[in-house]
């Protein structure tokens, strides 16, 4: 098995075929690039939540401020989305 054996014959073959697959689904399938506004609207319309059910954010202004672009998100903002709905903090930098 190669897995992980950079000295396996077919190691090179691997890294090969996982560039040429990389390039091809850039190419055919871009991921989109999203704003934190446009995930946390998304959570909210997922979980059926609102603006009041964010209290790891603030009160119910500081989050319309965060989901109307008016506001960043903090660092410990960012932790507190990110271990409640166990996604990267990477989801919410802007």
């Amino acid at each position: 098995m190669v897995g992980d054996n950079n000295s396996h014959p077919l190691a090179g073959l691997m890294d090969t075929l996982a560039t040429l697959v990389e390039a091809y689904e850039d190419e055919h399938y871009p991921i989109p690039e999203v704003s934190v506004k446009d995930v946390l609207q998304s959570i909210l319309e997922e979980h059926g939540l609102t603006a009041h059910d964010f209290p790891e954010l603030g009160n119910a202004q500081t989050v319309s401020d965060i989901l109307t672009g008016q506001r960043p998100l903090n660092v410990p903002q960012i932790r507190a989305l990110s271990e409640r709905f166990q996604v990267s903090p990477t989801v919410f930098w802007d």
